[in-house]
């Protein structure tokens, strides 16, 4: 029988939580090392990426090479009330604010980031399938946006995110890479 999405969330979780510090950062640097020698990441001038919170990848390393690189860096900003999200771009890591959940987002006052400008996006999520379906936090903010972008996607996951079996619903969009420390997958999507 199928593991439903709440015991898939727990049991990832858990994985992510039993994860000494050391491991975190040393499986982060490796899916950044992977993630940077992509064309998918040469190529990119704007990219969309979430400030992470532990225990997910630390994509703090990945925004200072973008920017270090001479990329634009846009975060997701939510709007819980219409259930949309934006992307805004930031230059500095000061231009966040703690909202809902403890999640850094982009103050009020930062520009915008139209869809067609985003090159590359890093798409975050719990668990994923191989073939890119992704399991998300269940805001169903992402599957949203997904369904009116056209640019290249991705995602950054540790091995033991990487699942054989996930319930994927009709409105699922797989992204086109998953990144992990071992390997880069190319997806159905890509």
């Amino acid at each position: 029988m199928r593991e439903n999405k709440k015991i898939i969330r727990q049991r990832i979780r858990t994985h992510l939580m039993e994860m000494s510090n050391e491991e975190h950062e040393e499986l982060s640097n490796k899916i950044a090392e992977n993630l940077f020698s992509l064309d998918e990441w040469k190529q990119a001038k704007t990219i969309g990426i979430t400030i992470s919170i532990y225990p997910e990848i630390s994509t703090v390393r990945i925004i200072e090479q973008a920017w270090r690189e001479g990329k634009s860096i846009a975060v997701p900003k939510c709007y819980p009330e219409e259930k949309a999200m934006d992307f805004k771009k930031i230059t500095s890591f000061n231009q966040l604010e703690s909202v809902y959940y403890g999640l850094l987002e982009p103050m009020e006052d930062t520009k915008k980031a139209s869809v067609r400008e985003l090159d590359l996006l890093v798409v975050p999520g719990l668990a994923f399938s191989n073939e890119g379906y992704r399991l998300g936090f269940g805001g169903g903010y992402y599957d949203r946006f997904l369904s009116h972008y056209s640019g290249k996607t991705l995602a950054l996951a540790y091995d033991v995110q990487i699942l054989d079996d996930l319930p994927i619903e009709v409105h699922d969009i797989a992204v086109g890479k998953l990144i992990t420390p071992t390997k880069v997958l190319r997806t159905f999507a890509h």
